[in-house]
């Protein structure tokens, strides 16, 4: 089992580690872009469920934001998918780099429903060694406007990137731009780690925020000093707080897009609190074929820039897509668990026009299934018309036939055309009598406290306390920490 060393609760004298800012503030200030609980399906009529991948994190460590200042996250800030993401599992490396993933299934009872049963899928890309990885030419884009005036924002951000400067390799360059009430370039292309962070240092806070004119400088530079084959990639450090020049979120994301098809991808790394605009930062990494991370401490930024620099900056997969189909000789009736803002149209899998998220280097990722097998109670009366054909295919029905078909599409880095991975789903899965695993049974816990925070009614009768039983007794240090914001979203009555 995945078991991240414990010195990352301590100091780490390359990111000066210090506690996050537990500031309580008005979310009604801030900026989300929230989506409904994802609906109950039934399996005769809608069999088939598609969704983009999601290696997104900020979801998470902004919920923690809020329960560490003694507040109940914003419902519409909660993406139960990111907070499952933001843990590594136990599913075991790619056979080979043919295909950059392994794909793991297994399915247990349903911890608040004996009637159901949780489906989880699980994708592991290989780990691309740091000695050969490409040459990376990135673009630090830092806010520097008066909103970032705030210990938990300039101040982390030159400490997040300080961090980072210092992995660097020879073949590595890093540019710094800034805007405020404009942008402006305040280190040329280096990989010299004193030259970096003296440009940081340097860096205050003050005026207003163009932040369009700022992107555009970032990609103007990262254009100039484009290395073919390699990396080339902006990281945004902001609060999100876009007020002047090219403010409208589409003319933001059609640029991205733009810069994204001539092989400049995008990272955005969350600062701060008040006017923090999540749903912004959120939609663009998403166009910019780059992730989403919310930094709220020092600790927070060595995990996402040091322990998972390779999975942030490296891609070896690009436009993932799953498809599951359900049968419905085996299941009645299903939901995914998250996901909301990553559903895709049936027709859209097939189709690589259509853009989904990326996979980097070691990245993972986890969805899980609600699913009702059939005869069993389901959430909904049965329909009348539900009964099944008497001509169902023989290998289709029986606890020895199939209860699912996974389906993933994906290129890679250079390609223009999708691959296939499929994969069956045994029935027998549901029925199996072994106590699931710790690390399934902590997958599951970490997905009902999302979904508890967004006020699921199917989790209404499921306690915080039975969350943080089922978690069990975890030994790493951020599963242990996991726990302990259970404890306070409890002790907050955060379930709604």
């Amino acid at each position: 089992m995945y078991n991240p060393s414990a010195k990352a609760a301590r100091a780490d004298s390359r990111f000066g580690y210090v506690p996050p800012v537990m500031v309580a503030t008005d979310p009604g200030r801030e900026k989300y872009d929230g989506k409904d609980v994802s609906p109950i399906r039934h399996t005769r009529t809608d069999p088939v469920s598609t969704f983009s991948v999601d290696v997104d994190t900020g979801a998470y460590a902004n919920m923690r934001r809020f329960l560490s200042a003694g507040q109940t996250p914003p419902r519409d800030a909660v993406r139960t998918e990111e907070l499952i993401n933001y843990f590594r599992y136990d599913y075991p490396l790619p056979a080979s780099k043919a295909a950059p993933f392994s794909v793991t299934t297994d399915a247990m009872v349903t911890p608040w429903n004996p009637e159901t049963r949780l489906l989880r899928i699980g994708l592991r890309g290989y780990d691309l060694p740091r000695a050969s990885s490409p040459a990376a030419n990135l673009v630090f884009l830092v806010d520097v406007s008066g909103s970032m005036n705030s210990p938990d924002k300039l101040p982390l951000v030159k400490t997040a990137l300080a961090g980072l400067s210092r992995e660097l390799r020879p073949q590595d360059k890093v540019s710094i731009v800034v805007y405020a009430g404009a942008a402006g370039l305040v280190l040329e292309p280096t990989n010299d780690d004193a030259k970096i962070r003296a440009a940081l240092d340097r860096l205050s806070a003050g005026g207003s925020t163009a932040g369009g004119a700022g992107l555009k400088l970032a990609y103007q530079i990262a254009r100039d000093n484009f290395i073919a084959g390699g990396v080339n990639r902006i990281l945004l450090a902001t609060d999100g707080d876009f007020n002047v020049g090219v403010s409208d979120t589409k003319a933001l994301i059609d640029m991205v897009e733009k810069e994204r098809d001539s092989g400049i991808t995008l990272t955005t790394l969350g600062f701060g609190t008040g006017n923090y605009n999540e749903g912004l930062m959120e939609r663009v990494a998403d166009h910019g074929n780059g992730n989403y991370a919310y930094i709220d401490s020092a600790l927070e930024a060595k995990k996402v820039l040091g322990e998972e620099m390779g999975s942030t900056l490296f891609t070896i997969a690009k436009d993932v897509k799953i498809q599951v189909e359900f049968n419905p000789a085996q299941i009645s009736q299903y939901r995914l668990v998250g996901y909301e803002n990553r559903a895709l149209r049936e027709e859209d899998f097939k189709n690589d026009k259509v853009d989904a998220g990326d996979i980097g280097s070691g990245h993972q990722v986890t969805a899980i299934y609600e699913v009702v097998p059939a005869g069993f109670k389901g959430w909904t009366d049965a329909r009348r018309y539900d009964a099944l054909p008497d001509d169902k295919p023989p290998a289709m029905v029986g606890r020895s036939g199939e209860m699912a078909f996974v389906k993933l599409r994906y290129k890679l880095p250079d390609g223009t055309t999708s691959r296939l991975i499929e994969q069956p789903v045994p029935a027998m899965m549901m029925w199996n009598r072994r106590a699931p695993s710790p690390d399934f049974r902590f997958a599951a816990a970490v997905a009902a406290f999302g979904q508890k925070l967004r006020g699921d009614p199917l989790l209404a009768g499921f306690s915080m306390g039975q969350v943080r039983d089922l978690a069990g007794s975890p030994t790493d240090f951020y599963r242990q920490e996991f726990i302990k914001l259970v404890g306070i979203a409890d002790s907050l009555g955060s379930a709604r």
